[in-house]
């Protein structure tokens, strides 16, 4: 999987398609990602000391595979490559679109 947590990305299926977000969490072994403002379920909570019960919206996962990273530089979906960096030599991610690097 190709997300950070702090990733900007764009969905690019589903009812929330065209929505953009930051990766919140992620889940490997699902393979399934939380992005902020999207796929936003009601929850019934019940009350408990610390908090009040109600209804709560919380940003459910959603697949990986229906979400793309934002390029830094035009701001328009990308996939994600990787290179090494010659100073270091560190494997570093890269947008396809533009070569930039994606901290």
């Amino acid at each position: 999987m190709n997300f950070k947590v702090g990733d900007e990305v764009v969905v690019i299926a589903g009812s929330d398609k065209g929505k953009t977000g930051k990766v919140l969490r992620t889940f490997k072994a699902e393979h399934k990602v939380i992005v902020d403002g999207v796929h936003v379920v009601k929850k019934h909570q019940k009350s408990t000391a610390q908090e009040t019960g109600g209804i709560v919206d919380r940003n459910a996962p959603i697949d990986a595979s229906n979400v793309m990273l934002l390029d830094p530089k035009t701001k328009k979906r990308t996939r994600v490559g990787y290179t090494t960096e010659e100073k270091t030599g560190k494997k570093i991610r890269i947008a396809k679109k533009s070569n930039e690097k994606i901290d």
